[in-house]
């Protein structure tokens, strides 16, 4: 009878690991996911500055205003950038140091997301061992055998 209370206590102590393992694992697909639209965001906003640097003052462009709405404006000068330093800050900057620091702000996410990801993968790996030991333990008591 010892056995069965040792093989019961492992269930209750497995199934609760195993809830725990599976809200982590659903916090680190959240940050995985807000890490990407974040990467996506600096993505688009360096391949508008890419767009702008081969652009002249005063040339016309058409800047989105959402909604799939647009604006037509000039150019004043392509080689002065207002960037968001966080905050509620923002800062101009050289088309270039612009780049740059959308590029630093780029390899940043990139680190985060491989270390989130990692994570999310050592994590599923868990609970996939724990499954399959839960799944064993249930088989055990099922059948009467501790």
């Amino acid at each position: 009878m010892a056995a069965r209370a040792r093989a019961d206590e492992e269930l209750r102590r497995l199934s609760i690991e195993m809830r725990y393992l599976e809200q982590t694992a659903e916090t680190l697909q959240q940050r995985i996911s807000m890490v990407n639209a974040a990467i996506t965001d600096l993505t688009y906003a360096n391949m508008t500055l890419d767009g702008i640097e081969k652009e002249k003052e005063n040339a016309e462009l058409l800047v989105p205003i959402g909604g799939s709405s647009y604006v037509k404006v000039k150019l004043a000068d392509p080689d002065k950038v207002i960037v968001g330093m966080g905050a509620g800050v923002s800062v101009e900057k050289s088309l270039q140091d612009a780049k740059a620091t959308l590029k630093e702000r780029l390899d940043e996410l990139e680190k985060s997301m491989n270390a989130a990801q990692q994570q999310f993968a050592q994590v599923a790996e868990r609970i996939n061992a724990g499954r399959t030991r839960l799944e064993t333990l249930l088989a055990t008591v099922r059948e009467g055998k501790p």
